[in-house]
């Protein structure tokens, strides 16, 4: 069973509300996930933006460890009846957060294979958020001609390399 506390339960009601809101009057919204569930011997994780009136059906980005993340509805109930092996099951990562609406996961997510990999993306990388990153010095690796392994934004840093 997966216990969400009183203020996560009514923060995920609270954003659907105005995510059905938002909808209803024509302007979507995209939230940022406030809940991430993971199952600690594989590769599943679902990251959730709602929790509907029922108290049971959430909503998110679902990953079961195909390579194909998607956006959907879930059971918390069905989530938190998963029994894996030595006793253990799925759990809540009390230490998530996320300032990146869903729909930024999802295509992150969607590109790299996992939620897994896309959270490590948008850790290392503020320039796949939209953050402009400061140019760097010209540099033999850098300079006029460009390098094969620099990014599109031009700016030096390369792909796939350390910050």
């Amino acid at each position: 069973m997966i216990v969400l506390p009183a203020p996560l339960r009514h923060a995920l009601r609270q954003q659907a509300a105005r995510c059905a809101q938002a909808e209803a009057g024509g302007m979507p919204l995209d939230p940022p996930p406030l809940l991430k569930l993971f199952n600690p011997l594989g590769a599943a994780t679902w990251l959730v933006t709602e929790l509907g009136e029922d108290g049971d059906t959430l909503f998110g980005l679902a990953d079961l460890g195909f390579g194909c993340p998607e956006l959907g509805h879930f059971s918390l109930g069905e989530i938190g009846g998963i029994r894996l092996p030595f006793g253990l099951a799925i759990e809540r990562d009390i230490l998530f957060e996320s300032r990146d609406p869903l729909s930024v996961w999802a295509h992150w997510a969607g590109r790299s294979g996992s939620i897994r990999a896309a959270e490590t993306l948008l850790a290392r990388a503020p320039f796949l958020r939209g953050i402009p990153l400061p140019r760097t010095a010209p540099s033999p690796a850098n300079d006029a001609g460009g390098d094969a392994g620099s990014d599109d934004a031009g700016n030096g840093h390369d792909i796939g390399s350390e910050p």
